[in-house]
């Protein structure tokens, strides 16, 4: 089986349980004046799950498949998988999990900016003097928009300061 199927299938079964989350367990504990609204908070995921659950099943039927003799240039080839990028891939999935478990403890302005500057530079980027002003007017911005605008507290600075 090809690599998009198997992916399709993992698709498949993870919408398999968020539906089943979404449909059996999420409205449970709804107070009993929301249950008579038409849309609940759990109608978004249901209609997540089921369209999902379509379109990964509609890849791996192969039913957009394409009938080419030579396959494109685009297309992942598994067996070659060795030549791809996977060091940086996996490295900025690992950053993502630092960046998560650091926001509280490091603030956002200071581990977003890590983060952004870092994520760049694993990826290529080594103008280091755009780099960083860009990495601190986004982090700034996002927090000025969430904190002001939206008015959701983020923690600006580190927990000890």
């Amino acid at each position: 089986m090809a690599l998009d199927r198997w992916i399709a299938l993992v698709f498949v079964a993870f919408c398999c349980a968020y539906g089943y989350a979404a449909f059996f367990t999420m409205d449970q504990l709804l107070p009993p004046f929301m249950q008579r609204n038409p849309v609940w908070p759990s109608t978004f995921p249901k209609i997540l799950s089921v369209f999902g659950v379509i379109v990964g099943l509609v890849v791996l039927f192969g039913l957009e498949a394409v009938e080419t003799s030579e396959p494109s240039p685009t297309d992942i080839n598994w067996r070659r998988l060795h030549e791809y990028k996977l060091g940086q891939a996996l490295a900025l999935l690992a950053m993502m999990v630092i960046y998560a478990l650091a926001l509280r403890p490091a603030g956002f302005l200071l581990s977003t900016t890590v983060f952004l500057a870092g994520g760049s530079a694993l990826l290529g980027e080594r103008r280091w003097h755009i780099l960083l002003p860009v990495a601190l007017l986004a982090t700034g911005s996002i927090w000025y928009l969430v904190e002001e605008v939206l008015g959701i507290f983020l923690r600006p600075l580190p927990t000890f300061l």
